[in-house]
């Protein structure tokens, strides 16, 4: 089973938009259909990022006007916050589970509107946000894929100078 969060469209600029949910549903891969509601998370969001962790719980990271993260564990259907928050209130944004278990938050939008360079790596085990080197170019709805060597290649988006062809390696 995956679960499937709800997000709200974006109707404006910027994380104060309307239409962030709290609700979530899980996905059933083997009939493709939504099976139904679980546990509600404890901050409604749009423009998240939810990631699967080795240990099968999911990593739900920011997404409006908020910089905390949750833990969805499927074995109970609650969702519970992680010890500590992001280091920066983030949207539209990327997370990706890296070799180590770790998972890499990248870019985005802040609260003032503002494309972040800024990164950070959430540790499971501790349930914590350590920031990391920034990115190069500031970006927003990019993609970020794990290498073969560990490496995390981050490509496109947007920033105010537009679309962007443009890529950054992380190790």
């Amino acid at each position: 089973m995956l679960v499937a969060l709800e997000t709200g469209a974006r109707t404006c600029p910027g994380p104060g938009y309307l239409g962030r949910v709290a609700t979530a549903e899980v996905f059933d891969p083997g009939s493709e259909t939504f099976t139904g509601t679980t546990g509600n998370m404890e901050t409604a969001r749009a423009n998240h990022t939810a990631t699967l962790l080795n240990n099968g719980k999911v990593l739900v990271t920011g997404g409006g006007t908020t910089a905390n993260a949750e833990e969805y564990d499927p074995t109970t259907g609650n969702f519970t916050p992680t010890m500590g928050s992001m280091e920066t209130l983030r949207s539209f944004h990327s997370a990706t589970l890296l070799s180590d278990g770790s998972v890499l938050v990248v870019g985005g939008v802040d609260a003032n509107n503002d494309i972040l360079t800024a990164t950070e790596n959430f540790d499971p085990a501790s349930g914590t946000f350590t920031g990391t080197r920034s990115m190069q170019t500031p970006r927003e709805l990019h993609t970020a894929t794990l290498l073969k060597d560990g490496a995390v290649l981050v490509t496109g988006g947007l920033n105010t100078a537009g679309i962007l062809a443009t890529a950054e390696l992380y190790q």
